[in-house]
């Protein structure tokens, strides 16, 4: 069965962006694949984070992906903190890749840029980043578009290491979302929907109570001629209130612009999907919320059957780079 491995931070909200570009797939994904999925808490602390929220975040985000439908039984999902084995292929990787390839990642300039400090770890960590790939023998990675330039370093890395120790990792695939991948900003649809913008009323919270939700669709932005059609450069806010719907349903979103004239009903019902799909998630993550030591079990035994996976990988490829094995 092909490996698939994905990651979140544990840092804001989850958005309705992320619960259907990423959360949603890899729900479905565990049955197909031998998944796993890690709560990125030491790329959290790439920038600086207040200690007590960032502790209760990582518990909150563990509980919300069981509540979305991840089964630990059936996946690995575990905190990346919790695992050493992260950090110390995370350094094998630093020194593995060039000074210029981290240089040029994009999102390295663009966080560098917005942070007021700029630690050393936001510039290495797509090395790490890369480490919690190939810790696992990962054959696929779900990504979107923003983050396709770190699976072409990690592949990069994997073929370097290879090429210069012997075989040692497996260079993964990427697998990109065709519908859902890309949820737009209610108030601004042609900027993506954001966790770290500071627009509330233009993005959806899976949290959101069903009336907050169904007030932020009705007053999304939209246009002035009228007309229900999926065309996202003409008409973008239009085309995300479709694309969410057509994420929510597994439609067709220039299908589904068929069936409304106006924009009423297609916020009427966009909203009524989002509400419906959310409710058992909301639901159990209520249940999870009172119940922290099922939630600190959970999180338990993901790291130890993620160490017994990442340990024999870290071990060959420090015994490949002429480290000597400890007796």
């Amino acid at each position: 069965m092909p490996r698939v491995f994905s990651g979140i931070q544990p840092t804001g909200e989850v958005h309705l962006g992320n619960y259907l570009g990423a959360v949603r797939r890899w729900v479905h994904d565990q049955h197909e694949f031998d998944s796993i999925y890690c709560v990125v808490d030491l790329h959290a602390v790439t920038l600086p984070q207040d200690r007590e929220v960032l502790s209760s975040k990582t518990r909150e985000l563990v509980a919300l992906l069981v509540a979305a439908g991840l089964d630990p039984e059936v996946c690995t999902l575990f905190v990346q903190s919790h695992v050493p084995e992260h950090a110390q292929l995370g350094w094998l990787m630093e020194c593995t890749a060039a000074f210029g390839e981290l240089r040029r990642m994009t999102q390295f300039k663009e966080k560098g840029d917005r942070a007021d400090f700029t630690s050393a770890g936001l510039f290495t960590y797509p090395a790490l980043q890369a480490a919690d790939i190939l810790l696992y023998d990962t054959d696929r990675v779900p990504v979107g578009d923003d983050q396709r330039q770190h699976l072409e370093l990690a592949r990069d890395l994997a073929e370097r290491f290879n090429s210069r120790y012997g075989s040692t990792f497996i260079v993964p695939e990427h697998a990109i979302a065709p519908v859902g991948a890309r949820i737009m900003d209610l108030q601004e649809p042609t900027r993506k929907m954001s966790k770290s913008v500071d627009a509330p009323q233009g993005t959806l919270l899976v949290l959101d109570p069903p009336e907050v939700i169904t007030k932020k669709i009705k007053r999304a932005v939209t246009d002035n001629d009228g007309e229900v059609r999926y065309d996202p450069e003409a008409k973008p806010g239009v085309a995300n209130l479709l694309s969410i719907l057509a994420g929510i349903t597994g439609g067709d979103p220039a299908e589904l612009a068929d069936r409304y004239e106006q924009y009423g009903p297609l916020k009427a019902d966009t909203a009524d999907a989002v509400v419906e799909a959310l409710r058992p998630l909301q639901e159990r993550f209520s249940e999870l919320s009172s119940q922290p030591q099922e939630v600190d079990r959970i999180i338990a035994r993901g790291a130890a059957k993620a160490q017994a996976l990442a340990a024999p990988t870290l071990a060959k490829a420090m015994l490949a780079m002429g480290l000597l094995p400890p007796t």
